[in-house]
């Protein structure tokens, strides 16, 4: 199987359609979300990405901890984390209310994406 890699466009589109009336859009001016999402490419590129959920994984971790947006960087990596599996063709039917928890936790550097792509492959 070919892994997909979500390209920096399709991730600021999903960012700008998850945000809430007032909240702050755009990038964050002293982060890179280019830097962030190399960091699964080089990942993937040396081979440590085996299966989609780690790739999932990795493209979630990224954005949390990258922390590269003014708002929603949580619900973006979750958005992300979806969509790059629904791209696999794995269905994530995951609540908000069930991986915001662990998302949060992600964010916090209190799970790393082996961790969470684990977490995935078991509920999925």
């Amino acid at each position: 199987m070919t892994l997909i890699l979500l390209p920096l466009e399709a991730v600021i589109k999903i960012h700008d359609e998850i945000l809430n009336p007032g909240e702050l859009p755009g990038l964050a001016g002293d982060k890179s979300l280019e830097g962030a999402l190399a960091r699964v490419e080089n990942r993937l590129y040396f081979g440590l990405l085996p299966d989609a959920f780690d790739l999932a994984a990795a493209h979630a971790i990224a954005i949390a901890q990258g922390q590269c947006f003014n708002d929603g960087n949580k619900r973006t990596a979750y958005r992300v984390m979806q969509t790059c599996l629904d791209l696999q063709g794995i269905a994530c039917p995951l609540t908000a209310a069930t991986i915001g928890p662990v998302i949060i936790r992600a964010a916090q550097r209190l799970l790393d994406a082996g961790e969470l792509g684990e977490w995935l492959r078991q509920r999925l």
